[in-house]
């Protein structure tokens, strides 16, 4: 398999002067870690994380060095470090050496520069365009959409994929971050959406795309008022059923 495969298409992006309070509701609201930067002409140009937001003068969470320490790092450090506690736009804090993959890289590859490098995520690139990103989560969700043996995705799997993204790309409802995973025709639908009405059209979308024999439903809910997370009723009933069949043996 490779990034295309299980990468998020929908990439919500931020600009170098985009506030740090616009950064956080952004990851919040989307329930997401990072984000791309990206310029004007749409050049990806760095990547802000949660990470980049630890550090806070606001919060009090500021590293605190003992002042002959500071002495010998001297004062470009220290202003430097003073930017990243205490700017207010994305330009202040984000990383600006970005590693990134194509969409044709293998997977293992993808894994390992994350562990390599230690990072999260990665941006996927089609030439000089930013096409998707790839996280730990994407991986987590392959896993549990293809807990059944099946063979690697054909070029049908990969048609019927696109046809579904693209219909929802076009729906005002569609969240960010649904995945679609397809083998030999058989959908499993996964990622958080914030309504549980989205939930029947997304499923509606899939079974409207020629070539589609069934479908999966790994969709959680999130309620946006209690935080309460909530699984799909197929999988509800499927962890029942290990439960139950746990207890037997």
């Amino acid at each position: 398999m490779q990034a295309h495969h299980i990468m998020t298409r929908k990439v919500i992006t931020v600009t170098p002067d985009t506030s740090l309070a616009d950064v956080a509701r952004l990851m919040l609201d989307h329930h997401i870690s990072g984000l791309p930067v990206v310029d004007a002409s749409g050049a990806l140009v760095g990547m802000v994380t949660e990470r980049d937001l630890l550090r806070r003068e606001e919060i009090g969470t500021q590293r605190k060095r003992p002042r002959w320490l500071e002495l010998i790092l001297g004062p470009g450090r220290e202003a430097e470090e003073y930017v990243h506690v205490a700017g207010r736009k994305v330009h202040d804090i984000m990383t600006r050496d970005v590693r990134t993959v194509n969409e044709d890289t293998p997977l293992a590859d993808v894994v390992e520069i994350m562990e390599k490098h230690q990072i999260k995520r990665l941006p996927v690139m089609k030439g000089n365009r930013l096409v998707g990103i790839i996280s730990r989560q994407n991986f987590v969700r392959t896993l549990a959409g293809l807990a059944r043996e099946v063979p690697e995705p054909s070029a049908d799997d990969d048609q019927i994929r696109d046809r579904i993204l693209a219909e929802l790309d076009k729906r005002a409802w569609s969240t960010t971050g649904i995945e679609v995973f397809v083998r030999q025709g058989v959908v499993d639908l996964c990622g958080v959406i914030t309504d549980d009405r989205i939930r029947q059209a997304i499923i509606v979308a899939a079974e409207n795309t020629a070539g589609v024999k069934q479908i999966h439903d790994h969709l959680c809910w999130i309620d946006p008022m209690s935080g309460m997370y909530f699984e799909s009723d197929e999988d509800t009933a499927k962890a029942n059923a290990d439960k139950a069949s746990a207890r037997k043996t």
